[in-house]
């Protein structure tokens, strides 16, 4: 008698928030490489974040700055590389985190050997990130990940609350400036001739 093979059919599985999944850098890359359609992240210590499609608000404000910093990045593509939303890196504290935008400066993707380029995500930091909260997104969990950006190497970092219009922006060795709803905001040193226009954002 031959037997069929069972079915199996995905049921989705929701987490409640004291409950947490650990994975290995290995196991991570398959759950990410299988759900493309989430935005997976993992901490230093392992614990797996999901973190679902954004609403349609959200996408559009995402939109305007990945088109925005595109377009810098195409008249200074000698500078560095760009990357939009999707985009995960592997930091040097072990965790994996996919930044909103973000760009690497040419002298550190350089600096990558052959095999890390080919990596699905790069062991690098950026050097410029931008994190944009959504409605339902808590503060403290984003100036947590703003945190641990600039401590793993990064030089310049937004994080941009339209809720509240307010952006934070961090600076290699410096204090976190809170900017009261500027009309734009600067790529300074690291990102040179970068100017982020917040109407759409604000909107």
């Amino acid at each position: 008698m031959v037997q069929t093979p069972l079915k199996t059919i995905p049921l989705p599985l929701q987490l409640p928030p004291e409950l947490s999944l650990t994975v290995t850098d290995e196991q991570f890359e398959m759950l990410a490489l299988t759900n493309r359609e989430l935005r997976l992240e993992r901490t230093a210590t392992g614990e797996l974040i999901v973190n679902p499609p954004t609403g349609w608000e959200t996408g559009e404000r995402n939109f305007s700055i990945t088109v925005q910093l595109g377009m810098w990045f195409e008249a200074h593509v000698d500078l560095g590389k760009a990357f939009e939303s999707s985009t995960g890196f592997k930091l040097p504290n072990g965790a994996t985190r996919s930044p909103d935008a973000s760009w690497v400066s040419a002298a550190k993707w350089n600096a990558l050997t052959a095999q890390q380029k080919r990596e699905t995500f790069a062991p690098v930091c950026p050097d410029f990130v931008v994190e944009l909260r959504s409605g339902t997104d808590n503060l403290k969990p984003l100036q947590e990940k703003m945190t641990e950006y600039m401590e793993n190497g990064a030089k310049l970092g937004w994080l941009i609350d339209p809720k509240r219009k307010r952006v934070e922006v961090y600076r290699e060795g410096k204090p976190v400036e809170v900017l009261d709803q500027p009309s734009e905001l600067s790529g300074e040193a690291v990102l040179p001739d970068f100017v982020l226009k917040m109407h759409r954002i604000w909107t």
